[in-house]
């Protein structure tokens, strides 16, 4: 049983997202391995801290080209779709928590490239938001 400080501390940490906040540098910093370390996560928080103002992706393992690449993963025979299966099994294994149940072209089974880059960017965005979101 947790004592009240203890449980006092754990509110701290994930009302702030402490955790997932070091988490996320941890993952860069293994990534990207840069030769100074410290200027290195200072330059990631300051993106993290504009992503917040300015409601742009922050930090984040992931580009545009990673997203196209795992699409043509998704999608070998190159019929510039995906099943709405493919797309959801996709953003999850990335992180994404809150997957668009509904993104256009589920009722045709259908999800064009656009879409799904539209979806996963939006849904890294909020992953990498280590920070309260509206």
């Amino acid at each position: 049983m947790a004592t009240p400080r203890e449980k006092e501390a754990a509110d701290y940490l994930q009302k702030h997202k402490i955790v997932e906040l070091i988490e996320n540098l941890t993952s860069l910093l293994f990534f990207y391995r840069p030769e100074n370390p410290r200027e290195f996560l200072i330059e990631k928080l300051e993106e993290l801290k504009v992503s917040k103002q300015t409601g742009v992706q922050g930090p984040s393992l992931f580009s545009d080209s990673n997203l196209d690449i795992i699409f043509d993963i998704l999608d070998p025979a190159d019929e510039k779709h995906i099943t709405y299966a493919q797309y959801k099994h996709a953003l999850t294994t990335l992180g994404i928590k809150n997957v668009n149940e509904c993104p256009e072209g589920v009722n045709e089974d259908k999800i064009l490239r656009e879409m799904f880059k539209t979806e996963a960017t939006e849904g890294l965005r909020k992953c990498s938001a280590t920070y309260e979101q509206p």
